[in-house]
C-alpha cells in the first residue's frame, strides 16, 4: 500500500506544471462573461421583456408566450455574438450527473432559406427520450415521456468545449404526469417551504414582509482522485465529518493545515478559477485542509 502511494505521488509531482494566467484580464472583466445576467437581459431585452422575466423570477408568476418570444431572441443574440451555435436544456436527471439534448439554431425552411431561429416553445419546453432515466419505477420504457421546462430563477450559461460553445437554459424535468424526475425540481420545493418558513419567523419578529429569503451554497472540498483510494486518512475524513467521531490516534496530521498550496493544486485551481469566474460563481478563497491531499475552495458570501 506505501509502495503504491509514494508512486503515485512520485508520478504526479514529475509532471510539468502549466500555470494559466489570465492574460493580463481582470477577474472583474471576466467575471460572469458567459452567463446570460441581468445586465445582458437589460442590454439585450425591451424593458417590458426585462421587466416580466424578473417579475417572475421574484414572484414565480407565468412568462406569456409573447413575453417568452422577445425572450428568446434576445438570448440568441446575446449567445450568437459570442460565437455560440447550439442550445441545450440542462438538468439534473436522477443519474447523479446533467442531462444535455444539444439542438442547433440552424433550420431549413420549406423553400430551402437557412436561417437561424430560437422561438419561445424552444426556451421554455421540451420533450426529450425519457425513457432510458431513472424514474423510480413510476412508469414503463414503452411510455415514457419526460418533459424540460425551463427555470427562469437560474440565468442561461454559455457551455464552452475545445469544439463549439453552446447556450445551457437551466430547467426540471418531469415525467407526463408531474412527478419529478430530477433533483432540481424537490430541491425548489424545499427552498420554496425554506422561504415561507423564514418570513414566518420574520413576521413574528418584526412584524413585516421581507420578501424572498435566498439560502446558498458555502465551500467544496476537492482531491486528486488518483491517489484518494490510496490515501488512509481519507477514511479517518469520512469518519469524522460523516458520524462526528474523533480521528484515530495518529490520523489528526494537522501539521499542513493552512500550509503552502501544491503547485499542482494551484495549476488546477487557476483552470478552475478562471472557468467559475466565466459563470458567475464568485470564488473566494482557496486552501490546504485537513485530511493531508485536500483542498478547499470557498464562495464569497456578499453577493
Amino acid at each position: 500500500m506505501s509502495n503504491l502511494r509514494f508512486d503515485a505521488i512520485n508520478n504526479l509531482m514529475s509532471r510539468a506544471q502549466d500555470i494559466r494566467s489570465y492574460n493580463d484580464n481582470k477577474v472583474t472583466a471576466l467575471f460572469a462573461s458567459n452567463v446570460f445576467t441581468a445586465k445582458a437581459q437589460r442590454e439585450y431585452l425591451s424593458d417590458e421583456a426585462y421587466k416580466s422575466l424578473n417579475t417572475s423570477i421574484k414572484t414565480g408568476s407565468k412568462i406569456d408566450r409573447k413575453m417568452a418570444e422577445q425572450i428568446a431572441n434576445g438570448m440568441k443574440a446575446w449567445a450568437m455574438e459570442r460565437g455560440v451555435t447550439h442550445f441545450s436544456h440542462w438538468f439534473q436527471p436522477l443519474t447523479g450527473g446533467t442531462a444535455e439534448k444539444h439542438d442547433s439554431f440552424f433550420t431549413l425552411k420549406g423553400d430551402g432559406t437557412p436561417l437561424e431561429i430560437f422561438d419561445g416553445d424552444a426556451l421554455t419546453q421540451q420533450e426529450p427520450d425519457a425513457s432510458s432515466f431513472p424514474n423510480g419505477g413510476i412508469r414503463a420504457t414503452f411510455e415514457a415521456r419526460g418533459y424540460t421546462a425551463w427555470d427562469p430563477t437560474s440565468p442561461a450559461f454559455i457551455l464552452e468545449t475545445a469544439n463549439g460553445k453552446t447556450m445551457c437554459i437551466p430547467t426540471i424535468f418531469i415525467s407526463y404526469s408531474g412527478e419529478s424526475l430530477d433533483t432540481k425540481t424537490p430541491l425548489l420545493k424545499a427552498l420554496d417551504l425554506v422561504n415561507k418558513a423564514a418570513l414566518d419567523v420574520c413576521h413574528l419578529l418584526i412584524k413585516q414582509s421581507t420578501g424572498w429569503h435566498d439560502p446558498r451554497l458555502g465551500a467544496g472540498i476537492f482531491r486528486d482522485r488518483r491517489v484518494d483510494g490510496q490515501c488512509p486518512s481519507r477514511f479517518a475524513g469520512y469518519r469524522s465529518y460523516l458520524i462526528w467521531s474523533h480521528p484515530a490516534k495518529g490520523q489528526q496530521l494537522d501539521d499542513h493545515y493552512f500550509g503552502a498550496i501544491p503547485e499542482r493544486v494551484f495549476a488546477y485551481m487557476q483552470d478552475f478559477e478562471q472557468e467559475a469566474y466565466k459563470l458567475g460563481i464568485p470564488l473566494r478563497t482557496v486552501t490546504t485542509r485537513w485530511p493531508p491531499r485536500n483542498s478547499s475552495v470557498r464562495l464569497s458570501s456578499k453577493r
